[in-house]
């Protein structure tokens, strides 16, 4: 079970440029009965491999900027771990509302991309172009600590809305510029006990080959039917997470 939840999660975070977490959390809940902390804490180090196997990928398709990578995941560093710790510290109840209400917020991104205008270009090299992804590294590092995702959306929603990129370009340098991020947010999991070990044998397999075809996958289908599709994945789950009155998880 723990190979095919990293190969569903892989696939889906590849096509779309996001570390997989929004389907891997949810569903090591429902079928590991994993604690909702250690969903996350897990997940993120699944994370680390995704954007690994998914960079990878996208470079093969030449769809990885290497300097904007570099800009996003430098602006991530330090919010990554104020996240972690925030996550350990929430109510369990919260932390699933929080996260559902993440995922919608997500997939509002998604679908209103064709409508929103950019501040700068992607050509541009300029000091707006940095801040830009600066600050979207930001937001990302402390979101991926607390969620225990990648943060893929918000880079990517950074990169695509405000600085000018192409989606597939946007999609590339996400996966690789969440590499350091998820890799310290999940250092910060594993010194807090938050990560399960025993399951990462079979998850990781899962999630390199999942991603490999999903980046594969993502360089052939058209972008905007995949959008409307993994948005609406978004949106179920958030919808249950919020509603959700009892943690689906059994406690520690």
């Amino acid at each position: 079970m723990n190979f095919w939840i990293g190969l569903v999660s892989g696939v889906f975070g590849g096509m779309v440029g996001m570390g997989g977490g929004v389907l891997m959390i949810p569903l090591m809940g429902r079928f590991m009965r994993l604690p909702q902390h250690a969903c996350h804490g897990t997940s993120l180090v699944a994370v680390v491999f995704t954007g690994i196997a998914g960079a990878a990928t996208y470079a093969f398709f030449d769809h990885v900027d290497w300097t904007a990578a570099l800009l996003l995941a430098a602006g991530a560093l330090l919010p990554v771990r104020a996240g972690a710790r925030l996550c350990r510290a929430m109510p369990e109840r919260n932390l699933r509302q929080v996260f559902g209400l993440f995922l919608i917020f997500t997939s509002i991104l998604l679908l209103a991309r064709p409508w929103l205008f950019t501040l700068t270009a992607a050509s541009a090299r300029d000091w707006l172009w940095v801040a830009v992804l600066l600050a979207g590294g930001a937001v990302t590092g402390f979101l991926s600590g607390l969620m225990g995702v990648g943060g893929g959306a918000f880079m990517i929603a950074f990169m695509v809305l405000l600085a000018g990129f192409e989606q597939q370009s946007a999609q590339g340098s996400s996966l690789l510029a969440m590499v350091p991020v998820s890799a310290m947010g999940a250092w910060a999991h594993w010194r807090l006990g938050s990560v399960r070990k025993a399951v990462l044998p079979g998850l990781i397999p899962g999630i390199l080959a999942g991603t490999i075809a999903g980046g594969v996958i993502a360089a052939f289908l058209a972008e905007p039917i995949l959008r409307v599709i993994f948005a609406a994945v978004l949106i179920g789950t958030g919808i249950r997470y919020c509603r959700t009155s009892a943690p689906a998880c059994p406690e520690e």
